[in-house]
């Protein structure tokens, strides 16, 4: 199964349009989920062109999104749980925040955006994915967005850097 991972969007105030790499890996893309910070539907109906998307809200989306997906979902795919998350809150990091929204049953995998930062550890059993942002790289030297593959022999997860 493969599943492309991606957050924080912004569009159209970043990006006119879902960058060319981008839309690429969407055609061989068995899911496809969105960590939050959409800003428009129009991204979500975009995308839902390619596969069937999850996603959750973040702290710039306004009600038309929160009318479409959850502040945080919970999915099970190929024997693998996986929560999602964008992480935005007060105090302590996003990553602990992202952490934290599913202390009570941790998942296999936690996939969450906001800080625009990638990243792809282990927090004790529970593998941390942030894909980066395919339109808002600030200060790093590469937009990013996330692969994940979903298999009998394990998760496999890496980060696609582009122009």
């Amino acid at each position: 199964m493969k599943i492309v991972v991606l957050s924080d969007t912004h569009m159209p105030k970043k990006a006119s349009r879902l960058p060319d790499r981008l839309v690429s890996a969407l055609q061989e893309a068995d899911q496809i989920i969105h960590a939050g910070d959409w800003q428009t539907p129009d991204v979500f109906e975009e995308l839902s062109r390619f596969a069937p998307v999850t996603g959750v809200y973040g702290n710039v989306d306004g009600e038309d999104m929160k009318e479409i997906v959850p502040k945080r979902q919970l999915v099970t795919w190929a024997g693998y749980s996986i929560g999602v998350v964008h992480g935005h809150g007060e105090k302590k990091t996003t990553e602990k925040r992202a952490v934290e929204a599913f202390q009570e049953h941790p998942p296999d995998l936690i996939i969450y955006g906001h800080s625009h930062i990638p990243v792809l550890r282990y927090f004790k059993k529970t593998l941390l994915f942030n894909p980066g942002s395919v339109t808002d790289k600030r200060r790093l030297p590469f937009y990013s967005f996330g692969m994940l593959t979903l298999g009998e022999e394990g998760i496999h997860a890496e980060h696609i850097f582009f122009h």
